[in-house]
C-alpha cells in the first residue's frame, strides 16, 4: 500500500543544464506534517549525506526561504527548478506499508542526490500555508539526520518507538483514533472515557480470556487512547 509518494523530474547527472521539476504528488499532510512530511523528510535525509557540503549549506538556505514563502531566483544550488518535464528522467519516491510496517522506497539512482533533496524542498514549498512549518521543521530534522534511514528513523520521527501503517493513523491524528480504539463519539466526557477504558481494559486481560500474546501490545494501546482523549 503506498502511503505516500513523490514523482520527480531531473536532468541527467552529466547533462550541461541541471534541471529538476516536480511529477505527481500524493503528499497527505493533514494534519500536518503527516504521511508526505513524513516522505520529504526521509527523501532529505537519505540524499543529504551524498551531496558536498557547500550544497548542503546552500540547500539549508533556501530551506528556510520556501519556509518563508520568499521569491525564489532561479537557478538555486545549482540547478533551475522549472515547471517543464520534457527531455527529464524521471524517479518516484514512496512510502508504502507492507504488512502494517512504514517502509521508504527511494528510487534515486538516475539521479543526483541534490536534485531529489531539492525536489522534497520544492514540493513542501508548494503545500498549503497552513501546513507548511510543520513539514519544513521535518526537513530541517532529515537534513542533519545523518544516519541509515530506515526503520528507526520512522519511529524517531513518529516519537515514542511508533513505525507502523497503526501508528501512522494514530500520529495523524490523535484524537480520532483514540476515539475509534475506545469506541467512543466525539467529545466524550472524562466519566465516559474512564469507564469504556476501563471496560475494555478488563476484556483484554488474559485472566478474562483475552489472547495473552496480544493482551500487552492492547492494554497499551487502550492507555494511549485514554491518554490523548484525557
Amino acid at each position: 500500500m503506498i502511503v505516500a509518494e513523490l514523482e520527480v523530474f531531473h536532468s541527467r547527472p552529466i547533462a550541461p543544464t541541471r534541471r529538476v521539476a516536480l511529477g505527481q504528488r500524493d503528499l497527505p499532510v493533514d494534519p500536518a506534517p503527516g504521511a508526505g512530511g513524513l516522505l520529504l523528510a526521509g527523501i532529505v535525509a537519505e540524499m543529504a549525506p551524498g551531496i558536498p557540503a557547500d550544497l548542503r549549506e546552500a540547500l539549508y538556505v533556501l530551506l528556510e526561504d520556501l519556509a518563508a514563502g520568499r521569491r525564489i531566483p532561479q537557478p538555486r544550488v545549482r540547478h533551475r527548478f522549472q515547471t517543464d518535464t520534457v527531455g527529464l528522467l524521471r524517479s518516484s519516491h514512496r512510502l508504502v506499508g507492507t504488512d502494517g510496517e512504514l517502509s521508504f522506497d527511494f528510487e534515486c539512482g538516475r539521479g543526483l542526490p541534490v536534485q531529489h533533496a531539492l525536489a522534497a524542498l520544492y514540493a513542501a514549498g508548494q503545500l498549503p500555508s497552513a501546513t507548511r512549518e510543520p513539514v519544513f521543521e521535518a526537513l530541517r530534522r532529515g537534513l542533519v539526520w545523518a544516519q541509515p534511514v530506515d526503520q528507526r528513523f520512522i519511529a524517531e520521527f513518529m516519537g515514542n518507538g511508533r513505525g507502523s501503517v497503526a501508528d501512522l493513523r494514530a500520529w495523524n491524528d490523535p484524537t480520532s483514533w483514540a476515539l475509534e480504539i475506545l469506541g467512543l463519539d466525539s467529545e466524550p466526557s472524562r466519566r465516559t472515557v474512564l469507564k469504556r477504558y476501563r471496560s475494555l481494559l478488563r476484556e483484554s486481560h488474559p485472566d478474562h480470556g483475552a489472547e495473552e500474546l496480544d493482551a500487552a501490545s492492547r492494554i497499551a494501546e487502550l492507555g494511549q487512547a485514554r491518554d490523548i482523549l484525557l
